[in-house]
């Protein structure tokens, strides 16, 4: 028996096909090869077509397909891992409204500011475990405000794992866990929040059924089975939000356990069981995957907006003749501290864990007869990993305090240096496990098929690749000092 997992990034989408006896990844593909693009309307602000993603999904399924590696009549269930909080729209014919609002665009965060206050912070806290901020209920506020000729033609709402699911079964379905990362859902009355919904006027006929992460969510229609070679009728068993599914395919479930990823955004996602959250609302709590009302399971995300997509910025203008690979072993060749080149790496819309405020990249003390691309490299990773720092430090104050953290060995995590920054400047071990989003929403699928009668069944065979640990934190942490005293410095500038 094979399962399908579909992971919708922001930078492309990945497939891959696992066998759900051996849970081994049986062929993968990745569509398309360069970076999709954002469209960028004005300053802050973030979209991207739904029907992109649908196009990429049905090419990378071509492409795994053409591997010949498997029967695609042999696959069983389907699961997806998405981009989270963009807002997509359609009309009663499951038509497109307007392209999405995604996760990294800021021009609801006013809208959000306004809301907390309304509402009262220690009811948003209390009841939505975080501020409104410019999470999917204020960019559909923006909407309504904006563009009521779209609002008034909206049928449903979701987010962008929805609308393939959609594309896939012609039905639309909503989760707990999808609810509150758009800050929709209420926690303590276990309900969509009607707090929430009253304060922007929103109709509660716009969200679809609410159904369990691991379910039936709609069997895949004749039409598509046909174009994709599959089976009429499989279901999509599995859809969560690309963090919440990359803390399931390392095996973070149970609190205490914490995930990081430092793809397009960097993350770090530890789960809670108790209704947690961040007073400046700096880190944000949601429903985990295996959240229920008995079971209230819980993952607390840090988000840094830009860390890969720094990374990408940094090839294009300092090493576009060269690969990642490449780049990573020039960068070892600098010195830890990169000579005194320290950059602050928040350049992709207001960032949740400063307050939202939007401050922009800085590079600092630049030494034009001493710096080369090198250095740049270096500094960018040690940038991010300082970024990482400062948020794990976030996370301690609100009483997580890992002592080991998982990763995949992906992104920015391929590389040596990077992995050993960000376990010096953390102080906290990494364990790098061989997974991605794609084999994790696969096993998702598995899960909510049936196939594993629990989701620590699916990863019970899961081992770490590698385990690193610190080697020099004392003097990383001078590092670090510098790098934490200019970004105070530029945020008092805001």
């Amino acid at each position: 028996m094979l399962l399908l997992g579909i992971d919708i990034g922001t930078s492309s989408v990945k497939v891959s096909v696992v066998d759900a006896v051996t849970q081994q990844t049986v062929a993968s593909a990745q569509y398309p090869d360069i970076e999709s693009p954002i469209t960028a309307l004005q300053p802050g602000w973030a979209e991207q077509s739904p029907d992109m993603w649908w196009e990429q999904v049905q090419q990378a399924i071509h492409k795994c397909n053409s591997t010949k590696k498997y029967n695609p009549q042999d696959i069983a269930a389907i699961g997806i891992a998405y981009q989270m909080h963009g807002l997509v729209l359609v009309d009663k014919d499951q038509n497109l409204l307007r392209d999405s609002i995604i996760w990294c665009d800021s021009r609801a965060v006013e809208l959000g500011a306004q809301a907390f206050d309304k509402l009262g912070h220690d009811y948003c806290l209390s009841h939505l475990l975080n501020s409104p901020g410019n999470f999917t209920a204020s960019k559909l506020a923006w909407v309504k405000q904006n563009e009521p000729a779209i609002y008034d033609r909206i049928d449903k709402i979701m987010l962008p794992g929805d609308y393939i699911a959609m594309k896939l079964t012609g039905e639309i379905t909503t989760s707990i866990s999808a609810l509150s990362e758009g800050v929709f859902f209420d926690f303590k009355n276990n309900s969509i929040s009607k707090a929430i919904i009253d304060h922007y006027g929103f109709s509660e006929r716009l969200f679809p059924g609410v159904q369990p992460v691991f379910s039936n969510h709609g069997g895949v229609s004749a039409s598509m089975a046909q174009q994709l070679g599959l089976k009429t009728g499989i279901p999509v068993a599995y859809k969560a939000g690309d963090q919440p599914n990359n803390a399931l395919s390392l095996n973070v479930l149970s609190p205490g356990e914490v995930a990081a990823t430092a793809g397009t955004s960097g993350v770090i996602y530890g789960v809670s069981d108790e209704l947690t959250y961040d007073p400046q609302s700096r880190v944000n709590t949601f429903a985990h995957v295996n959240y229920t009302s008995q079971q209230k399971s819980l993952g607390v995300l840090l988000c840094i907006n830009g860390t890969g997509s720094l990374y990408r910025w940094t090839k294009n203008l300092f090493g576009s003749s060269v690969s990642y690979q490449q780049m990573n072993e020039q960068a070892i060749k600098a010195p830890m501290g990169s000579d005194g080149l320290r950059i602050l790496p928040f350049g992709n819309g207001a960032e949740r864990m400063l307050n939202n405020q939007q401050v922009g990249v800085h590079f600092h003390y630049i030494d034009l007869n001493l710096h080369t691309p090198a250095h740049i490299f270096r500094a960018v990773q040690e940038g991010i990993a300082c970024a990482f720092r400062y948020g794990v430090d976030i996370m301690r104050e609100n009483g997580m305090s890992p002592n080991v953290i998982r990763a995949g060995r992906a992104n920015l995590f391929l590389s040596d240096l990077f992995a050993q920054t960000f376990v010096n400047a953390t102080g906290i071990p990494v364990e790098l496990y061989n997974n991605d989003g794609s084999v994790g929403a696969a096993l998702g699928a598995g899960i909510g098929s049936g196939v594993f009668a629990s989701p620590k069944e699916a990863f019970n065979d899961a081992k770490p690749l590698q385990l690193i640990e610190p080697t020099a934190t004392a003097a990383f942490e001078a590092v670090y000092q510098e790098w934490k005293e200019l970004l105070n410095k530029q945020l008092k500038t805001k």
